[in-house]
Order: structure tokens, then sequence, then C-alpha cells
């Protein structure tokens, strides 16, 4: 049983304290002690009862067990309520709670709100919660802080709704656990810091007062407060006082205060420091901070050290031990350990794992035995799985399969991946939603995907009406939407896109821009941007370069700049050259190409026959 009574208070002021209500302490000189407790002693042995008892306090907190019950039963048979109180927590540390609970009884009904407090909590340990909550609520009424937090707790114990008033009561009196979990229920109470399931910070008036409590708790020397607000100001950005309150829950012992003060450190720069605390959080159990420590190891490639952290890791009970043994292993070519890891994990629950394990499985060619496990990991939560679930039912190119890849896209599109809202709008677009479509390419394009911004463009770009004219005749140019667009797409790489601002360039006449990203795509491949390219250096008078670039698009299959080369070659009387580029020109087409170069070729073929 814990400390009750004035006892919880005798060791933290160094004398009992008596509740509101009751007599006035009575302070002893630490310097004049011993002559005190001679005087004090002179005085019981008259039988002065107040005397008596102020002597057994000072030897009951002395530990002087023998000495203190004798004065404490005299002043307790001469009617001292504190002296009742005080025999029953002497009792009750000898072992005798009930006569202990006679002595906090009397005490009570004359009104000591310590020893009702000690009553209640007497008759809880024994299963008596009726009597219980009666002594507790005495205890609470009159304003002692402990018993307002034993009936606090004992009615949330029961699920009563009441509880919350009193735990209240107790935190506004200054009770730091009371303090500490009426915060915990403001918050929700869900999520811990340190385990990866925290909640994003809220913004409501239940989450201000919660921090406002985990701060007073923590000020008192909470710990778990510490941590707690540590983690709020973290999420909210202010650094600098979030460490202060992890630094403080750490010092007490918290480790996951010490492990969450390691991230904040190793993000601050300072890895050698962030180690430091993350090795003491993972000798004191904490797995988060052993997988930290076993991830900065295998960084360093120390993978022996690594792999030891992340067993220790998985002894805590942290599953994240075993997958990221399965990503060492699978990093090391370990194929089969990798996999018994990964197969560890997914069956504890680790989504990620089971997704790994998929992915691991798929490549090894077991598609049947990889698409539950993608599921699985899809169902608990892993975007990652559900897009890679799109992409192996659309593999397969069955209508049924289509429609399934369709929903595991979007569903691993609502929960933002990029890729996946890509793949659902060009589905819609092949539909003709083209509303639909739009609005995912958006959520795509604006998540950075280059093809998704290229592909919104084109969606716009067909809406385009004709640019008005200026009433001098000239084109009044506005960049649209899909022209930004386009350039959003070349400017991340995209060779179509670079080809297609090119051509929007040249129609205003801007040849140097259409040159520059004409020339972008056709070094990164693009053979529409080669022969372009070939075109705006053929106006511009250097058909030498312009036949170089027409020469390395045809050689990746363009049928007009075939046929460029073949007219080029003709011109310059190398007919032979010639025909070969015109013969190449029909085998490429398309078809209205084809039936030029044929003519040409035949013309050449009759000129060299001549």
């Amino acid at each position: 049983m814990d400390v009750m009574g004035d006892k919880a208070t005798l060791f933290e002021t160094g004398r009992f304290v008596q509740p509101s209500g009751e007599e006035p302490s009575r302070d002893v000189d630490e310097v004049g002690e011993d002559a005190e407790e001679v005087r004090l002693g002179m005085a019981a042995r008259t039988g002065d009862a107040e005397a008596a008892s102020i002597l057994g306090a000072m030897l009951l907190r002395r530990g002087d067990l023998d000495a203190a019950e004798p004065q404490l039963r005299a002043a307790a048979s001469a009617g001292d309520r504190p002296a009742a109180n005080n025999l029953g927590v002497l009792l009750h540390q000898r072992g005798y709670a009930d006569e202990a609970a006679d002595w906090w009884r009397i005490a009570a009904v004359a009104g000591s709100a310590a020893a009702a407090h000690a009553l209640g909590r007497h008759h809880r340990e024994r299963g008596d919660e009726p009597a219980a909550e009666y002594w507790l609520r005495q205890s609470a009424e009159q304003g002692h802080v402990l018993g307002a937090y034993a009936l606090a707790d004992l009615l949330e114990h029961r699920g009563d709704s009441r509880s919350a008033y009193w735990m209240r009561a107790a935190a506004e009196r200054g009770h730091r656990e009371a303090a500490y979990r009426l915060a915990r229920s403001l918050d929700g109470g869900d999520a811990e810091p340190g385990t990866g399931r925290e909640e994003e910070p809220g913004t409501t008036k239940a989450s201000t007062e919660a921090e406002q409590w985990y701060r007073q708790a923590a000020a008192r020397g909470h710990r778990r407060a510490a941590l707690h607000l540590g983690a709020i100001l973290e999420k909210r950005g202010e650094l600098k006082e979030a460490g202060r309150w992890y630094l403080t829950s750490a010092k007490d012992g918290e480790p996951r205060a010490a492990c969450a003060l390691g991230f904040l450190l190793r993000d601050a720069g300072d890895t050698e420091s962030a180690a430091v605390w993350w090795l003491r959080a993972a000798q004191d159990g904490d797995g988060n901070a052993a997988n930290a420590l076993g991830a900065l190891h295998a960084e360093r490639g120390e993978t022996q050290t690594a792999e030891r952290w992340y067993r220790a890791a998985l002894d805590a009970g942290d599953d994240n031990g075993a997958y990221n043994l399965g990503l060492l292993c699978a990093e090391q070519g370990r194929t089969a350990q990798a996999e018994q890891w990964y197969r560890r994990a997914a069956y504890a629950g680790h989504r990620e794992a089971a997704n790994a394990l998929a992915i691991l499985l798929l490549r090894g060619g077991d598609t049947s035995g990889a698409e539950p496990w993608f599921s699985k990991a899809a169902e608990a939560g892993s975007v990652d799985a559900a897009f890679n679930l799109g992409i192996l039912h659309a593999g397969r190119d069955t209508e049924r399969d289509n429609e399934a890849a369709v929903r595991w896209y979007e569903r691993a599109a609502a929960a933002g991946h990029t890729e996946a809202a890509l793949q659902v709008g060009i589905a819609r677009l092949r539909e003709g939603d083209e509303q639909t479509a739009e609005r995912h390419l958006r959520c795509a394009a604006g998540g950075g995907s280059a093809e998704a911004a290229y592909r919104l463009a084109t969606v716009l770009d067909a809406r385009r009406p004709p640019e008005p004219a200026h009433e001098l005749g000239e084109n009044v140019h506005h960049k649209t939407e899909c022209e930004e667009w386009y350039e959003r797409a070349a400017g991340q790489g995209h060779r179509r896109a670079q080809v297609r601002v090119g051509m929007l360039a040249a129609a205003r006449g801007d040849v140097v821009e259409a040159a520059r990203w004409y020339r972008a795509a056709a070094e990164a491949g693009s053979r529409n941007g080669a022969f372009n390219l070939g075109l705006l250096l053929a106006r511009e008078g250097s058909e030498p370069e312009a036949a170089v670039w027409w020469t390395r698009a045809a050689d990746a299959g363009h049928g007009r700049a075939a046929l460029r080369l073949a007219l080029v070659y003709a011109r310059r009387g190398e007919l032979a050259e010639g025909q070969r580029w015109a013969a190449r020109a029909v085998e490429l087409g398309p078809k209205e190409v084809g039936e030029r170069a044929a003519r040409l070729r035949d013309a050449l073929r009759e000129e060299l026959s001549a």
C-alpha cells in the first residue's frame, strides 16, 4: 500500500502538515531539536497530549517507530486527532492494517481529511469500493488534494463521469499526477510520444488546455508530462524549448524523452550527442532508440553493430527491429534471411514489412504469394502497398483487373500518392471522364509529377481558344495555364513538354527560347526535339548543323528527319546517300512521308542509273 495520510508530506517538509481546517502545524526548529525533544518528553510524561502528539510525530519522521508508538497512542487515546492519524500511519508501516484503519476511522470521524483519505485507500485495497468512495469523498470535500485524486482514480476505474470533476479539482490544488492525467484525457490519451503513433497537434481549446496541464505537471517534476510537453512543442516548431523539456524528462530517467532528444539533436546536425542519448535510452529498454542506433551504425557501414542494435530493439518489443534487420539483409543480398525477418515483422502487424515481403516475393516470381501480403499491408494503411496492388492488377490486363487496379490507385491517391494520382488520371482520360481526370492530374502535378503536369497541360491545351488578334494585326500573347504546366514539366526534364514549350516559343517568334528547349529535349534523347531543332537551324541558315540533328532523329526512327536528310543530300548531289535516306524514310513512315520518300527514292535511282 502506498504512503497514506500525513506521512505523504512528512518527508517533503520535515514536519507533518495539517490539511485545511485542522489544528495549526507545530514547527520544530531543527537547531534546537534535541532540546525540544527533551522538553516535549517531559511535558508528555505529565500527561500533555499535545506534547505527546508532537513528540510522536518527530520520532515517526525520524523512523524511530518503537519510541513513537507509545507517545502517539497516549495522545490518540486522549483524543488528539493528528496523533490518531499518525498512529494509523505507524501501524500501517508495521503491517497492522486493520488496527491502523481503526485509528484512521477515529481521526476521520473527528474531521481529519488526511485520515479519511488513508481510510478510503485502505477500503479500496480490500475491494470495498462503496466504503472507499464514502471516505475518499469525505476527504475530497474537505479540500484534501490526495483525497480528491484518489476519489477521481476510483471513479474513473468504474467509468463514472464524475471522475473528471475530482481529477480537475486535484490538479487545480497542485497534484502533478492529476494534472498529467487531466492533460491526457483532454488530448485524447491515445498515443505516446516516441512510439511513432503520435497524432498531429491540434489547435482546439481542449488541446490548448491539455498543454497547460502538461506544463503544470512538468514544472512539478512529472517526467512523462515533460515528455508530452516536449512533443507538443516540437511539432509546433518550438525546438529549443522542446529540447529543454526532453532533457528534463530524460535526466529524470524517461527513456522515451532521451530517445526524442536524440532525434532532435540529430536533426540539428549533432549526431554524436544524439548517439549518447540514444544509447542511454536503448540501455533502458527503448526499442525506438535501439533502432536509431542501428540505423546510425548502418549508415557508417558498421553492419554488425547495426544488426546487434536492431536485435536489441526486437528484444525490447519493437517490431521495427525485425523490419530493419530485413532491410539490412536485403541490402547485403541475404535474400533468404531478409524474407525471414520481413515475415516476422509482417506477422506482428508491421505494414511496411508486409509490403517489403510482397516486393521480395514478386521479384522472385511468386506473384500469388506476394498479392496477399500487398493486400494485408494496404488494408493496414500502407499507401505504397495500395499502389503496388494497382500495378499488380494492371499487369494482368483483364477488364476485371483493370477495374481493381484503378480502385487501388484511387485509394493510394486519396492518401497523397503522386504516381497513383497520375495513373487514376490516365485511366479516367481513357474513359472520357475529363473532369475527374483533371482533378487527379492536378494532384499528381502538384505533387511533383512531370508526366502529370504534361498530361494536364495537354488537357487544358485542347480547350484553349485561339489567341485574339491585336487591332494592328499583331498577336497579343498572354501565358495560359496550360503553358505554365508545360513549362513546369519541361523544367523537370520531361522531353515531350520541352518540345511543346519549344513549339510555343517558336510560334511566338522567340527563336532563341525555342532552340533552347528543342536542344534540351534532343540532348535528352527526344527525336522530335532533334527534328524540330534541325528545322529551326535550317531556317536560320545553318543547314550543316541541322543535318547533324536530323541524322540523330532519323537514327532514332524519325521518318520526316530521314526525308529531310534525303533532300539535303540530293541537293548536294550526293545521290546515293540521298537514295539511302529516302529508302529509310519509306521504312519509317508515316504514310504521307513514305509516299513522298518513295517518289524521291525512285527519282534518285533513275538519276543514278541514267
